[in-house]
């Protein structure tokens, strides 16, 4: 399965006078919005391991956007404040002006770019399928396809789309908050979910039951950037040259391997 070739512009000019010391020319209507109100509003989806993960011991969140999103707000020199969402709740959540950004590896895709404007990729990933250790229906990738397997995906993931349009036997069944795809897949309600990598680390760090099936080739990798409300391009070249610099000055790198993610790190 192809996925369609996207050109990204990389605006370079202009880095050290936007995240120099302290202030920064801010312009447009978020830039104005975020420097008047001293704070900036950070969408992330507070489920998603090594990315933005509210451990259910600590409460506290983790995760590689964590740690970006507050240097991000440090370079803008304004608080940060985190608006929980998810993939199904994203773009009426940046529609409407409930975050000014969202910073949660979202993947950019033909769905979403009619509705978001997205910074240059930072990682990528391919879909993997998750199922459990003891399964005699799913062994292998090929094992997935077929009659009577049913097939689970979050409602809202690029991985939605991607299985409804690859399935040719198998059921998609489209997991909807508050059952998660874990409860389903060990209920034996489904016979594997289908995820990404960062997501499937969290299984295998922490489920013993867990096994991962990784595709034998590419099947869809899709990248994942930053993504903004259309219509104000001075606020995504901003977050685009935040991407820039972390890439430049290593910050970006630092903190994929900080959390397991270097392997789809996009640099």
């Amino acid at each position: 399965m192809k996925v369609p070739k996207i050109t990204w512009l990389l605006v370079l000019a202009g880095l050290s006078s936007l995240f120099g010391s302290g202030g920064q020319a801010l312009a447009g209507t978020v830039s104005e919005r975020v420097k008047a109100s001293g704070t900036v509003r950070v969408c992330i989806w507070p489920d998603y391991y090594g990315i933005t993960f509210r451990s259910p011991r600590t409460e506290q969140l983790t995760g590689i956007d964590i740690e970006l999103s507050a240097e991000f707000a440090k370079g803008l020199g304004v608080k940060l404040q985190y608006v929980e969402s998810s993939f199904a709740k994203l773009v009426d959540d940046v529609g409407n002006d409930r975050c000014d950004v969202a910073m949660f590896a979202v993947g950019i895709t033909a769905q979403r770019l009619p509705f978001l404007k997205f910074s240059q990729p930072y990682l990528r990933s391919d879909i993997y399928a998750v199922t459990t250790r003891s399964s005699r229906v799913v062994r292998q990738w090929s094992d997935i396809d077929q009659p009577g397997v049913k097939v689970a995906v979050q409602a809202g993931t690029f991985m939605e789309p991607v299985m409804a349009a690859a399935l040719r036997q198998a059921q998609l069944v489209v997991i909807r908050p508050p059952v998660t795809r874990e409860q389903e897949l060990e209920a034996g309600r489904v016979d594997v979910f289908m995820t990404d990598y960062p997501y499937s680390r969290r299984l295998l760090d922490n489920a013993d039951w867990a096994r991962l099936v990784s595709p034998p080739k590419n099947f869809n990798p899709i990248p994942y950037a930053y993504a903004v409300k259309p219509g104000d391009d001075e606020w995504l070249r901003q977050v685009d040259q935040f991407v820039a610099l972390i890439k430049r000055d290593g910050r970006l790198e630092a903190a994929a391997r900080r959390f397991g993610l270097a392997e789809i790190l996009v640099k």
